[in-house]
């Protein structure tokens, strides 16, 4: 600390005087210590921050009696000090707007009112069932636990009753008086903090806007509420659009209920058709099914039975008149009697709460069929649960046949996914969310508490619990799949294959993650399995012992890549070559790369090593050929990247391989045939192009002649031109000008055919011909004709 005199002191303090006003409070009254006179004080001046933002206190004495120091506050502690305080609002809102919001903005279905009607019904059946167990009082009036759903499609009316806890006159202002009040989840907190805090409980509600949801299709809501704990019954309602309820209290005794709530909802003119029977056990049957307590609705009946039919007078008198007054058999008609009465809604139980080990096969069967509305029992199934961070239950099927269209494997929204909470159901969008596309065949039911679902529950929100699950919902299907290549009857397999094959494709490409489980699952035709399927498990089992790569060829089906000359001295070695015969093949295995640290590779490529590589007789073959393919380059100029001789052909005379980079001739004819393909990319990702030829081959040899002999021929020339079309077209590319190609044929037909068949030919051909069938005849003729020569010369 800095130590300042008394001349120094005192400047700073006229200083700081110039520019604060003084505080009485600032005096400093230090007294003496024990044995100074107690009329003797001492004071002491605190100073405040000077102008160099350098605090200093320091205490001095000043010999002159009583002398008074001030201290002054600094700047910034004068300014909070003249700083009003501020003023405190709370938000305001307009109660009819802000009812406009919820009702029509966070729900895009009209149908879910239901859903969250019988869900609030379902919760007060949930506490009445907690809170009698401590007191069983409450059940006194009625011990039926259920929910009733009865319509009146005349005049636009549903009426759905519980028998559940109900509402006192202060629930009701609490609970439907107040937007986003949730009684459930104020319940819920009452019982954490209290000592059942771990009790398992199936309470759904949670925003407190679910009952609002009503005024999707009603303009008019009543609700009649009795409560144990109360001996009144209410009555509140209200109105869409309105700001403003009331509550009265029930005085007509045709309407009053033992306990729980009724509501009456009058639809508007627009949604009266919600108001049939089978609409609402439709939408009972979807989204409340599982809910724990039975819910009926009022249905239609009918009954057959048989009525008498009276007997025409006519025929009466009739029969009178011809005298047949014998006793006849009554008439009778078979009519149906209608009548209406309760029909239970939900009578499929969810067995995926149940323990998956007393679940039998035929308890998933049939809960298959009649939740995804099959007729064929799947593949297989799984039934499993997951604790720890994050907790749901779920079933999981593989169908037996692929939708109808078989489009599911472009359309990720197919609905095979249905997600609940707490058993209920809330949608069967979230297909994108829970599985990948590639697995969108998957169907199965979800149930978890942990989802972060928005108000509406509709939207799954992504977050870390969501990857999770989808993580783990991905690693059961895959292992739902692999037993089924592990099962007895491999037609099982072959079943799936046929049906889902190209989805597992579409997994190489889309999820390199899980590419180790895909892998096994995969399934190609080869050269020594033309016509059953193999698994890349058992092509690596068939591997030569030197062998190390997985060679490939993708063609347009079995039978050309059977025959492409890229196979010739594979098929010589006894190697195995998979034949990628789908479109989505190429893409898929360039994708996965590897397998077991065996790389795929093309055999169409540039540079394919077999591994019996001899340099000495490569090093001869160059200097033989090299000459000629030179020539051929010449000629061909930018069509080939460059001439090699050939190490992969033996009856062919030369083949178009593609270069390392880039498309493939498969590749080539797929991206040409797109819709929407850019003509601009084509040429971009066109590889280079490498002609090999075979110089074991008559025509290789040949042209070595020619090109050493006479390497401007016409002949020869065109011959290249014509060896080049032809690679084209056999190693899969498409020739860039087929007639141009034909006019080619023709010309070589042509001179083939009138060597042969042409007028001198035609003759010469004819003798040729006629001293093979007869040649004493034309020896004869011969020795005739020769002395009338000889006679003419002599004469």
């Amino acid at each position: 600390m800095h130590r300042l005199s008394r001349r120094s002191v005192s400047a700073i303090i006229r200083d700081a005087a110039n520019r604060h006003q003084p505080l009485s409070s600032a005096f400093t009254l230090i007294h003496r210590p024990s044995g100074e006179s107690d009329t003797t004080k001492r004071w002491c001046s605190v100073l405040a921050t000077g102008s160099n933002g350098i605090g200093v206190i320091k205490p001095f004495n000043l010999k002159s009696g009583l002398v008074v120091g001030r201290r002054y506050e600094s700047t910034a502690a004068a300014s909070d000090a003249s700083t009003p305080p501020a003023e405190k609002f709370e938000y305001q809102a307009e109660v009819s707007r802000l009812m406009d919001l919820i009702v029509n903005s966070l729900y895009s279905n009209k149908d879910v009112f239901l859903r969250e009607l019988i869900s609030n019904a379902s919760d007060a059946l949930d506490k009445l069932r907690f809170l009698s167990v401590t007191d069983p009082q409450l059940l006194k009036d009625t011990y039926d636990l259920d929910i009733r759903i009865q319509t009146d499609k005349d005049n636009g009316i549903i009426t759905l009753t519980d028998t559940g806890i109900g509402m006192t006159h202060n629930e009701i202002v609490d609970c439907l008086g107040t937007i986003a009040q949730s009684g459930t989840a104020k319940f819920l907190k009452a019982l954490k903090d209290s000592k059942d805090a771990g009790t398992d409980s199936n309470l759904i509600g949670q925003f407190g806007v679910g009952f609002y949801s009503a005024f999707l299709v009603c303009e008019r809501v009543e609700v009649s509420t009795k409560s144990p704990k109360s001996d009144k019954q209410y009555v509140w309602e209200g109105e869409a659009n309105s700001s403003s309820y009331t509550i009265r209290e029930e005085t007509d005794p045709a309407k009053l209920i033992p306990r729980g709530t009724r509501l009456t909802l009058h639809l508007k003119r627009d949604d009266k058709g919600f108001a049939h029977p089978e609409k609402i056990q439709k939408l009972v049957t979807n989204y409340s099914q599982f809910v724990s307590f039975p819910i009926y609705t009022w249905q239609e009946k009918g009954y057959t039975k048989e009525v008498d039919v009276d007997e025409d007078p006519a025929e009466a008198i009739k029969d009178e008149q011809d005298g047949k007054t014998e006793q006849k058999k009554k008439k009778t008609k078979t009519v149906v009697e209608r009548y209406w009465d309760w029909e239970l809604a939900n009578d499929t139980q969810p067995i995926w709460l149940r323990n998956s080990k007393e679940v039998t096969t035929e308890d998933y069967n049939e809960f298959y069929k009649k939740t995804f509305n099959e007729y064929l029992e799947p593949l297989a199934s799984s039934h499993f649960s997951t604790e720890g961070e994050v907790e749901f239950k779920s079933i999981l099927y593989v169908p037996s046949i692929a939708a109808t269209g078989k489009d599911d494997i472009v359309n990720p929204k197919t609905k095979n996914i249905r997600l609940y909470v707490k058993r209920v159901f809330i949608s069967d969008d979230f297909d994108g969310e829970l599985f990948p596309r590639y697995l969108s065949f998957v169907k199965g039911v979800v149930d978890s508490n942990d989802l972060p679902l928005n108000v509406s529950r509709e939207i799954l929100q992504e977050s870390r619990i969501v990857r999770i699950m989808r993580k783990r919902l991905v690693r059961k299907a895959f292992d739902m799949i692999l037993g089924i290549t592990m099962s007895e009857n491999r037609d099982d397999y072959a079943r799936f294959w046929e049906n889902f094959g190209k989805h597992m494709k579409l997994g190489c490409i889309e999820d390199r993650e899980n590419h180790k489980r895909i892998a096994p699952l995969l399934r190609f035709f080869s050269s020594q399995s033309e016509e059953d399927v193999i698994s890349l498990d058992e092509y690596v089992e068939n591997m030569k012992t030197e062998q190390k790569d997985i060679y490939y060829i993708a063609s347009d089906s079995v039978t050309s890549a059977r025959n492409t000359p890229f196979l010739e001295k594979l098929v010589e070695k006894d190697i195995e070559v998979l034949f990628l015969v789908d479109p989505i093949d190429e893409v898929a295995i360039q994708n996965l790369k590897s397998y077991k640290e065996k790389n795929f590779v093309d055999i169409s490529k540039e540079d394919l090593d077999l591994g019996d590589k001899n340099e000495e007789k490569e090093k001869e073959m160059k200097q033989e050929f090299g000459q000629t393919c030179d020539w051929i380059k010449k000629r061909l100029g930018d069509k080939v990247a460059s001439v090699q001789v050939s190490n992969r052909l033996s009856t062919s005379p030369c083949v178009l391989a593609s270069g390392k980079f880039g498309w493939s001739a498969n590749m080539e004819r797929l991206m040409k045939a797109q819709t929407v393909g850019d003509p601009s990319s084509l040429e971009f990702m066109r590889s280079r192009r490498v002609f090999e030829v075979n110089p074991e081959h008559p025509i290789i040899r040949t042209l070595n002649v020619a090109c050493k002999s006479s390497p401007n021929d016409e002949e020869a020339l065109r011959v290249i031109d014509l060896l080049y079309d032809t690679a084209l077209i056999s190693s899969g590319f498409t020739p860039e000008s087929p007639a141009q190609l034909g006019g080619k044929i023709y010309e070589m037909m042509n001179m083939a055919l009138v060597g042969k068949w042409g007028s001198d030919g035609f003759q010469q051909q004819q003798q040729q011909q006629q001293q093979q069938v007869n040649p004493t005849e034309t020896i004869e003729a011969e020795v005739v004709v020769d002395p009338v020569e000889a006679g003419a010369q002599k004469s």
